[in-house]
């Protein structure tokens, strides 16, 4: 399999953290305890909200559309059974500083990190439903 990201993960020696990043890159602490770190699945909610996030602002600037911010609120839904994987998830993004009449370009960038490129999302399993609200303007 030839691959096109690399990331080296090491246990602390304690709990259930490790430290662990792109080869070369920045590394993080991973804690499935939630105590020191974000635990894996927080990364796999942050990954998402990132990913459309950055997503929506590359294409609002081409599309030179002015805003102010853009924050996202992501929440998870999880089986209750092992593997408890995301069952649902839910987007709520902020943009503000948006013309009114550009309000329709920010929901179309929207559609298009959903639909097309956010490499993120696509990783998932395609049978999770995701909702996505656009707020402030």
């Amino acid at each position: 399999m030839k691959t096109d990201k690399e990331i080296r993960l090491a246990w602390t020696g304690s709990g259930l953290m490790f430290d662990g990043g792109p080869v070369g890159g920045p590394q993080i602490m991973v804690d499935g305890d939630s105590a020191t770190g974000p635990s894996p699945m927080d990364l796999v909610l942050t990954g998402v909200a990132a990913c459309m996030a950055i997503d929506v602002k590359v294409i609002l600037e081409k599309g030179r559309v002015p805003f102010d911010s853009i924050d996202v609120t992501a929440q998870g839904a999880r089986r209750g059974e092992t593997p408890r994987h995301y069952s649902g998830l839910r987007l709520v993004f902020n943009v503000t500083g948006v013309p009114p009449a550009s309000r329709s370009k920010v929901e179309r960038a929207l559609e298009l990190s959903r639909e097309k490129y956010c490499s993120v999302l696509f990783s998932l399993r395609q049978d999770i439903p995701v909702e996505i609200v656009l707020e402030g303007g």
